[in-house]
């Protein structure tokens, strides 16, 4: 990823428990080699690509206080995702909403579309 896009996407916040998606290029053509049309592509209802920033997760209830006293960031606590950066998603496209960010393609997943994840791990 370059510098100038990373930088771009460190200015978005992804807001609870949704993921911000770079798809892949979907395979134009068969395991035959048979071309497929674009319109065919485009019905895939499984996609996959590559996990560029994620949201704090699920917000836990919390219960009222009147604490005043409690600085603010400590009042909300989250469930992690987990989904991480750089992770390749397979998701479900029917939940995903496509978005267009400094002329890319994104896609905003809520987690409970993604069906699976691929991560390498430093071992």
């Amino acid at each position: 990823m370059s510098l100038s896009l990373k930088h771009q996407l460190s200015k978005l916040i992804v807001v609870g428990d949704r993921v911000l998606i770079k798809p892949q290029k979907p395979e134009e053509r068969t395991k035959s080699g048979l071309l497929l049309p674009p319109g065919l592509i485009d019905e895939e209802k499984v996609m996959k690509g590559y996990v560029m920033k994620t949201g704090p997760g699920y917000a836990l209830p919390v219960p009222v206080e009147d604490e005043s006293w409690k600085p603010q960031e400590d009042r909300v606590k989250y469930l992690p995702l987990q989904a991480q950066e750089g992770d390749l998603a397979i998701f479900l496209l029917n939940g995903a909403t496509q978005i267009k960010y400094a002329d890319q393609k994104y896609y905003i997943v809520p987690q409970a579309a993604i069906l699976l994840l691929e991560r390498e791990e430093d071992l």
